[in-house]
C-alpha cells in the first residue's frame, strides 16, 4: 500500500474511519474517502486536518458515473459502504437492493472500467444463509463481486467476511452503554443467543491480510470466537458501574434476527482451505471439476459451536477497545450517578 491511491466507499463510517487511520502507517501517496454524508466528512477534514494525502469525494455507490469519475488513477479500492442494519433493511428492502446490490455492481464495473489493481469487498456473516432482507443483499454483493472474471482484466475482486464488530455504529455495546449511562435496564432479545465479536482493529487486520493474500475470486473470513449477548451485556454493565447483578429485561428476538450465527456455511466448508487462522473459500468459477461435498464434509461454522469467550475474556476484549471508559471515543453519553 506504499505509494498506492487508496479509494475507501462508505469512508465515514465506523470501518471507514478505522480503515483511514492505521492506513496512515502505511505511507500511501493519497486515501480518497468517498461517502454520501456531508457533515462526517466534514467532521472527518477537522479530525485529519494534518494529513494532506487525504481527499473527501461526496458521491454514492448507486451513482456509476460518480464512481467511474472518482475512481480515476486510484489502485485500490475499500467497498465498506452498505446499508447494514437488519430492522431498516425489513422496513426498505428495495434500499438495501441498490446499496448493497446495485451499489456493489456499479464499485465492480467502475474499478474495471479504471483498471484498478484491486478491489477488497467487505460482507458480513448475515450473509451466509441468510433470513432477513440485509443478509440476503450481502450474499448477493458477494456473488456480484467474485462472479466469473471478465476476459483479461486486470482488476482482481476478493471479499472479507466477519462477525459483529463491538465499535460498529448500531452495534449492540454502544446500546448496552447507552442504557447504562441512562440507568435504564439492559434489552435482550433472547436469553441464548451468540454473536461472533471482533473490535474494528482486527476487521481491519482482516481487511489487511486479504489484501496481501487475496487472489481474484477469494474470500476470506477470519477464525473468531462468539459470546452470548447476556454475558457480554452482564460484564459491560459491571465493568461500567460495578454491580454483578445489573438488570437485563427480555424484549423478543427482532424481524430477521437469527439465534445463532453462521460464518461458514456446510456447503462452503468443504471447499475452505485453512491459513493462519483464517478460512480461504474460493469462488466457484475456480472450482470446475472439483468433486462435490461427501458424508464426511465438515460441520458449518456457527457462533454456537465455535469458542465462546469466558467473562475474563470478555472484560480483556472490552478493556483494550476503551468501552469501559466514562469518556470513550465510543459515546458522547456521561454515566448516571
Amino acid at each position: 500500500m506504499d505509494g498506492k491511491n487508496i479509494l475507501v466507499t462508505g469512508g465515514t463510517g465506523s470501518f471507514g474511519g478505522q480503515i483511514v487511520r492505521e492506513l496512515q502507517r502505511y505511507c500511501p501517496a493519497s486515501i480518497h474517502i468517498l461517502s454520501r454524508d456531508e457533515k462526517k466528512q466534514y467532521d472527518m477534514q477537522l479530525e485529519y486536518a494534518d494529513c494532506p494525502n487525504l481527499r473527501f469525494v461526496i458521491g454514492d455507490v448507486r451513482d456509476f458515473e460518480r464512481l467511474r469519475e472518482a475512481f480515476r488513477g486510484i489502485d485500490l479500492v475499500y467497498h465498506a459502504a452498505a446499508l447494514k442494519q437488519v430492522p431498516n433493511c425489513e422496513d426498505s428492502p428495495f434500499e438495501a437492493v441498490l446499496t448493497n446490490i446495485v451499489g456493489a455492481e456499479n464499485v465492480r464495473r467502475a474499478a474495471l472500467d479504471a483498471g484498478v489493481s484491486a478491489v477488497v469487498s467487505i460482507s458480513t456473516d448475515k450473509a451466509v444463509k441468510p433470513v432477513n432482507v440485509m443478509g440476503m443483499s450481502k450474499a448477493l454483493q458477494e456473488r456480484a463481486m467474485l462472479s466469473r472474471p471478465v476476459m483479461n482484466r486486470q482488476t482482481k475482486f476478493v471479499c472479507v467476511r466477519y462477525g459483529n464488530v463491538l465499535g460498529s455504529r448500531g452495534s449492540v455495546v454502544p446500546l448496552f452503554r447507552k442504557q447504562v449511562f441512562a440507568g435504564q435496564p439492559l434489552t435482550i432479545t433472547h436469553p441464548e443467543m451468540t454473536r461472533f465479536l471482533l473490535t474494528l482493529h482486527q476487521a481491519v487486520e482482516l481487511v489487511f491480510w486479504a489484501t496481501v493474500y487475496g487472489e481474484d475470486g477469494d474470500l476470506w473470513v477470519r477464525k473468531m470466537p462468539a459470546a452470548r449477548i447476556t454475558d457480554l451485556a452482564r460484564v459491560l454493565a459491571r465493568g461500567l458501574t460495578g454491580k454483578e447483578d445489573y438488570p437485563q429485561i427480555n424484549t423478543g428476538t427482532r424481524p430477521g434476527e437469527k439465534l445463532h450465527e453462521v460464518l461458514v456455511s456446510e456447503e462452503e466448508m468443504w471447499r475452505a482451505k485453512e491459513h493462519d487462522g483464517h478460512f480461504l473459500i474460493p469462488a466457484w468459477f475456480k472450482l470446475e471439476g472439483m468433486d462435490g461435498p461427501t458424508s464426511g464434509a465438515a460441520a458449518e461454522y456457527t457462533s454456537n459451536s465455535t469458542e465462546l469467550l469466558s467473562d475474563d475474556e470478555l472484560e480483556g476484549l472490552l478493556e483494550s477497545d476503551g468501552w469501559f471508559e466514562i469518556k470513550s471515543i465510543h459515546s458522547r453519553y456521561k454515566l448516571v450517578a
